[in-house]
């Protein structure tokens, strides 16, 4: 398999048109063994010397509490995984999934402490979709109801690789609801897991995906998704060209113009074929 040594992405958060402030956050990373580098929203790279993470974080809480729990989620990042940059050397998944979940165990604890300490802190949580891309691997981290979509680049169907955790989302992947049904249910923001907000323990969904040429990936808060469906995502990541630096401010764009009523977050990752 020839791997993909070029990648691209583009990153975009808006508040939306009713909440006061910005509980999302969103993360493009470069990193080796030995430093960390904060990249801007859009850009381009070769995966032939570093590794990159890319991750969305919904936040939760009273006052500005889900606006700070989000962005401890992200920046927590930058600690924890660049130890773990020569697992990945030999370009292989495993091992992975273990660094995963300490990362997220981590943040969870962080998230937990704060919440028991300050007051102005109670129930603050966040969700977190997380991808790290190694030579020939994308690995993912996820918990919440943020969401990592795959479209292949071998014309295969967009697939949502992470699962919803909540009940409206285990309702629609078990064929008891449809898309549309979901989208209206009045229970569909209710989170099952999150980090922090007063859960007891964490226990993130993992997996790896292999990279190929053309590959596309689309990670995105729940006000993204309040404004698609998903056959319409799929049009939209398909159509994406290379170097489209602003596909993320486009899509979150038309998101809001659809529905606006919560933050809304994209963050797309390419590699062109």
């Amino acid at each position: 398999m020839t791997h993909p040594l070029q990648l691209e992405w583009s990153g975009q958060t808006d508040r939306g048109r009713v909440r006061k402030n910005n509980e999302d956050a969103f993360l493009c990373l470069e990193f080796d063994a030995r430093e960390v580098r904060y990249l801007g929203k859009h850009g381009s790279a070769s995966l032939a010397h570093s590794d990159f993470v890319f991750a969305v974080s919904d936040g939760m809480g009273g006052a500005a509490a889900g606006e700070f729990a989000s962005r401890i989620a992200v920046e927590k990042i930058t600690r924890l995984l660049p130890a773990s940059y020569a697992r990945s050397a030999t370009g292989l998944a495993e091992g992975a999934a273990d660094v995963l979940q300490e990362l997220f165990g981590e943040i969870h604890e962080a998230l937990s402490y704060l919440g028991s300490c300050y007051e102005e802190c109670a129930g603050m949580g966040a969700t977190l979709t997380l991808c790290w891309i190694t030579p020939g691997w994308l690995h993912f981290g996820h918990i919440g109801d943020s969401r990592l979509y795959y479209l292949p680049g071998d014309g295969a169907p967009m697939r949502q690789l992470t699962h919803d955790h909540t009940h409206v989302g285990w309702l629609q992947r078990t064929g008891k609801i449809n898309e549309r049904e979901a989208k209206t249910h009045g229970a569909r923001n209710a989170l099952q897991k999150a980090l922090g907000a007063g859960h007891q323990f964490v226990d993130p969904q993992t997996g790896s995906v292999g990279l190929e040429p053309g590959d596309r990936f689309l990670l995105c808060t729940d006000g993204l998704v309040d404004g698609f469906f998903d056959a319409r995502l799929a049009e939209r990541l398909a159509s994406v060209a290379p170097g489209a630096a602003g596909i993320a401010g486009e899509l979150v764009a038309e998101s809001v113009s659809h529905a606006g009523r919560d933050n809304t977050t994209a963050l797309v990752v390419t590699f062109p074929g």
